[in-house]
């Protein structure tokens, strides 16, 4: 008869979202996980003025030509209101009461959440805010290389954001990137030649839809780049909270389950590009 003995452990892959790209905050207030909302920073374009504007008046302008502002003068933009909707991750096992204590199964599912979330997040993260938001950039003839592929996403947020955004690429694509050096390691996170911080996860890869859902053909993966991305997360819930309610007596089963409550956000401009990963 075999013996049992403790399972083996796992670490979550170490440039995920919750790694070192992402500000992840263990909220207080409990109204923070029902969603948020923000007036963004950095959205709106900072112009540059001119001390001594050409000497034009709206009378040189021509016949049915509409006059615009006067030269020199500033203009001025609304602030852009953000939000961002929680989800809710979870882990659950079943098993029977016979040699598995309460205490057993709760420690189980807690292990499995804190080992899964990341991706489960990731996954979740894709299909519902980068995937809807996303400009595509994917050109008419068709998936472009990974590096030509970030080179556009770059320059799109270059375009729209004055900051540090996040480049997203699904782990299954992660290992092209040292292709042509376009990521390297700094402190416990990656980043591109241009600065921006870039997450690999294996939720994208699960994923791997494109801004209108549709999943990405064999060969070819879809990556995303975003502002800077902030996750707040609440406590692990463990359901239910004693071992008499986990017990279902007609079959003489156990069920519990562990989940968290996360509410991640990005900010301004996301653009998307279908890459191909054959080389």
């Amino acid at each position: 008869m075999r013996r049992r003995v403790e399972a083996i452990p796992g670490t979550p892959l170490p440039y995920g979202i919750l790694g070192g790209c992402t500000n992840v905050i263990d909220v207080t207030d409990e109204h923070e996980l029902l969603g948020v909302e923000w007036m963004a920073l950095g959205c709106s374009p900072v112009r540059d003025t001119d001390w001594c504007p050409p000497d034009e008046s709206p009378g040189d302008q021509s016949p049915g030509e509409s006059p615009g502002p006067p030269p020199g003068q500033k203009e001025f933009y609304p602030p852009i209101h953000e939000e961002a909707d929680p989800i809710t991750i979870y882990a659950g096992a079943i098993c029977s009461t016979i040699g598995w204590s309460y205490q057993e199964a709760i420690d189980h599912v807690r292990m499995s959440l804190e080992l899964g979330e990341q991706q489960a997040v990731e996954s979740a993260f894709m299909r519902y805010t980068l995937a809807p938001r996303a400009i595509d950039l994917t050109p008419s003839q068709g998936p472009v290389s990974i590096a030509q592929g970030v080179a556009a996403l770059e320059g799109c947020l270059a375009e729209n954001y004055g900051g540090i955004g996040t480049l997203h690429v699904p782990t299954g694509a992660a290992a092209l990137l040292g292709c042509c050096n376009i990521a390297y390691v700094t402190g416990n996170s990656l980043s591109t030649l241009a600065g921006n911080c870039v997450v690999v996860g294996s939720g994208y890869s699960a994923a791997n839809s494109g801004p209108d859902g549709t999943p990405a053909p064999p060969g070819t993966a879809w990556l995303y780049i975003s502002g800077p991305v902030v996750v707040r997360r609440g406590p692990i819930d463990l359901i239910p909270d004693n071992a008499g309610a986990s017990i279902d007596r007609r079959v003489n089963t156990r069920r519990v389950l562990a989940e968290r409550t996360y509410v991640p956000a990005t900010t301004c401009t996301v653009c998307a590009v279908l890459v191909t990963t054959c080389p």
